[in-house]
């Protein structure tokens, strides 16, 4: 490019500064262009005519591509560039397009308002569910305050740090501290440890002291475990005092946590945590923490007063650790309401009977729940052939299959398969089983026994799978994933107990749409609805009286609609796993009675 060109391109530009400086307070005209050079012309009339015609604005800086300004265009349009004015908006090439339609936002998910107020609430007992479990309450400890944390409550769960805990949450604790405690009645003293873990918003504390918690197991023998559980419920309530944690409520369970009450109003009235209010919840009554009342006056120091026939004297010359509790509590509680009823009489009530009628004003039952997302045939990774209600018709035949070919059983899908997982204990009615299972056994029906307990039972079920090879499998052992196979590919699950608290495993069958086939007691008669073949109503089969004959007549009605009632035999299974069996409702009614107690 010619130098004179680019001179004259600067003195250009300056005047139009000059000129547009003059003029800014003013309504600004359009300047006259710089002569370009003639390659520059189509793109200054493209840049120009791009602005609308009524509106003017100061010139802009054509941009030259740098390869082809030389040194002096380019120092001479840094120095002078004009001052940019707001730029009019461009008017598109083409005609507008028609506007379109306001898009309606989707609203955001609101989190759900938690009720108010907010309670604090301490859970007090010996196992819980994934650090040690051999039971019922374990899994209870583990899924109730889970649950009540979307309840607005504050949870905290105590426990003792047994051995057996897995090394993965031991290594996962935090020391919080650690002091020594005064416990028996001749002064002896003992180290309290306190270790903690948060998951899922619950915070866990253990009680750390190697003298009593070093067993491999959480239970060994009354010698034992009575002074263990004397230490437990006194240490419970110094860390909560150590650590200036003071909840609305205590809630203890079971005959561990039973002297805890005891404590609270004698040893600790003057304490700050003595105004909590405390809850006491039977999980099974048989179990009650019985020993002389020497040996407990030595290992707790409590006060002679509460040696009586009220609190904890049992038959003159033993004292009873949870009928204790059951006098020092503002509410006890049951996991059942026809259990709540039922302790209340001779038969049912181990010895405390009176003791609980006349209690009975603070006595209430609220049903367990399960933990659904644990037990989900849906999401299942230790079934052959997850399902869920929209196909569980054909997908519980393929999983009926692979759990026969595992357990070596004739696999045929038309075959009905009975299942029985359970403590082989005569609590759970395996004598009425025992007496009947060869008149089940008629080529259409096969039976799964999984589980391990009095030896008696396991020698029978031996002796039934040798008898009836390939029709009868007894799996004397406890194998987690195999009873989610079991749950999964029977047709139906036996649960003929004698007594029954609660019990989990009908709910669990009812969740992956098998049909439970009960006794009329405690939860079972609670969370079961016996079918009716005349309005087509129900959820399984039950019997009222314990008789062999009575289950029997009952397993017989239920392989007549299986076999005979196909159509609504399913309707009965998609009912069951539609049935609402979650933590949900009962950690609402939890709550209700927390607030009674502490409005």
């Amino acid at each position: 490019m010619p130098k004179t060109n680019s001179v004259a391109s600067a003195q250009n530009i300056e005047k139009v500064q000059k000129k547009v400086t003059r003029t800014r307070t003013k309504k600004p005209t359009k300047p006259a262009a710089p002569k370009l050079p003639e390659e520059l012309e189509k793109l200054k009339d493209i840049v120009l005519n791009e602005a609308p015609a009524e509106e003017t604005k100061a010139p802009e800086e054509v941009k030259v591509p740098e390869e082809t300004k030389t040194p002096e265009e380019v120092k001479a349009s840094e120095e002078v560039k004009a001052p940019e004015e707001p730029k009019a908006p461009e008017e598109p090439e083409t005609a507008p397009a028609a506007p379109e339609a306001p898009v309606a936002a989707e609203p955001e998910k609101k989190e759900p308002e938690l009720p108010q107020p907010r309670r604090s609430v301490v859970f007090i007992g010996s196992e819980c569910y994934p650090f040690v479990k051999t039971g019922g309450l374990g899994d209870v400890m583990y899924a109730l305050p889970r649950a009540l944390t979307k309840q607005n409550c504050d949870v905290k769960v105590i426990l003792p740090k047994y051995k057996c805990i897995p090394q993965k949450y031991k290594d996962l604790m935090v020391y919080r501290g650690a002091f020594q405690m005064d416990l028996c009645s001749d002064g002896r003293s003992f180290y309290v440890g306190i270790q903690e873990l948060i998951m899922d918003g619950v915070v866990y504390d253990f009680i750390d002291n190697e003298e009593f918690f070093s067993y491999g197991n959480p239970y060994t023998n009354l010698v034992d475990d009575i002074p263990k559980f004397c230490y437990f419920g006194k240490a419970a309530l110094a860390a909560l005092n150590y650590m200036n944690w003071i909840p609305d409520i205590i809630h203890c369970h079971d005959w561990q946590a039973g002297l805890v009450p005891v404590f609270l109003r004698t040893l600790f009235a003057d304490t700050a945590i003595n105004s909590a209010k405390v809850m006491l919840t039977i999980h099974n009554l048989r179990f009650q923490g019985v020993y002389n009342i020497d040996t407990i006056k030595y290992w707790t120091n409590l006060p002679d007063y509460v040696f009586n026939k009220d609190v904890l004297t049992q038959n003159w010359v033993d004292a009873n650790m949870l009928k204790g509790g059951l006098t020092y509590s503002n509410l006890i509680t049951t996991v059942s309401k026809t259990y709540a009823n039922e302790i209340q009489t001779p038969f049912y009530g181990e010895g405390l009977d009176a003791h609980l009628r006349y209690h009975a004003g603070k006595l209430r039952g609220i049903v367990n729940g399960i933990d659904v997302e644990l037990w989900d045939s849906s999401s299942d990774k230790l079934l052959a052939h997850p399902y869920d209600a929209k196909d569980v018709i054909e997908k519980k035949k393929a999983t009926k299959r692979a759990l026969q070919e595992q357990l070596g059983l004739e696999q045929d899908e038309n075959k009905m398969v009975l299942g029985l997982i359970s403590r082989l204990t005569n609590q759970k009615g395996l004598d009425l089983i025992t007496e009947i299972l060869p008149a089940l056994i008629d080529g259409n029906t096969q039976v799964v026994v999984l589980g391990t307990g009095d030896r008696q039972y396991e020698d029978a079920f031996r002796y039934y799978e040798n008898e009836y090879r390939g029709q009868v499998c007894s799996y004397i052992a406890y194998d987690e994933s195999l009873a989610h196979r079991i749950y999964a590919g029977s047709d139906a699950l036996l649960v003929p107990s004698l007594f029954e608290p609660c019990g989990l495993t009908q709910l669990i069958a009812m969740r992956y749409g098998t049909v439970p086939i009960v006794r009329e007691t405690g939860g079972l008669q609670d969370t079961v609805l016996p079918y009716n073949m005349y309005i087509n109503e129900g959820n399984g089969f039950t019997f009222d009286r314990y008789e062999s004959g009575l289950l029997l007549d009952a397993i017989n009605r239920a392989k007549t609609l299986y076999f005979t009632g196909r159509e609504y035999w399913d309707e009965m299974v998609l009912r069951d796993m539609a049935k609402d069996v979650s933590w949900e409702a009962s950690a609402r009614q939890y709550r209700a009675l927390y607030l009674e107690l502490k409005p």
